[in-house]
């Protein structure tokens, strides 16, 4: 269905992350250097995201997510926004990092209480995040195909396919693909 402009931007996961980012921002009475100090990205960028003129990456996203004190799934699924309980696979979000190759498919309806994402990253691929990425939810990771080094805190786990993982309390995270095919796993995330 063709519509109006607010529609348009709810089909465009960058358009709507980006709207979405704004909406944070302002709701905070944040300005952009504000928001800059706080999450550790800098103003340019910020403002560049904002007007649609760059597309986050992942680790952007972490931070911008953890600034505000979401986790990042509760962030995107907020720009994603709809009430549908129905999710078809060829509507789903798909949202790429322009820097990595990472995409991230959110799979469940928007806004559900356990939501699910179908993550694929890329060969030789390492995406950190910060702690503030990861407070107020339980997340497990269960791997689809290949292989995955997650580095948790000082902790490292070896995932290969079926292996599942519930993350522990939040601390700096990064996602590791040591293969030379795209690992792909699912990430279940339900809000503390």
């Amino acid at each position: 269905m063709k519509g109006s402009g607010l529609q348009q931007t709810e089909k465009d996961p960058v358009r709507a992350i980006a709207a979405r980012l704004k909406i944070e921002r302002e709701a905070r009475h944040w300005s952009l250097s504000e928001l800059a100090e706080r999450s550790g990205v800098s103003k340019a960028m910020i403002s560049k995201i904002e007007r649609g003129e760059a597309s986050p990456t992942a680790t952007v996203l972490g931070r911008l997510s953890g600034a505000f004190g979401l986790p990042l799934s509760v962030l995107l699924a907020l720009a994603e926004r709809g009430r549908e309980r129905f999710s078809l696979h060829a509507e789903q979000p798909v949202w790429a990092d322009p820097e990595t190759g990472y995409t991230r498919r959110a799979v469940s309806p928007p806004n559900a209480m356990l939501e699910l994402i179908e993550v694929s990253l890329p060969a030789g691929v390492r995406v950190p995040y910060p702690a503030s990425a990861f407070a107020f939810q339980h997340q497990q990771v269960w791997m689809l195909s290949g292989r995955l080094d997650f580095q948790e805190g000082p902790v490292l786990h070896h995932l290969g396919e079926g292996d599942c993982l519930l993350l522990g309390p939040p601390v700096d995270c990064a996602f590791f693909n040591p293969g030379k095919e795209p690992a792909r796993y699912l990430v279940a995330l339900a809000r503390r």
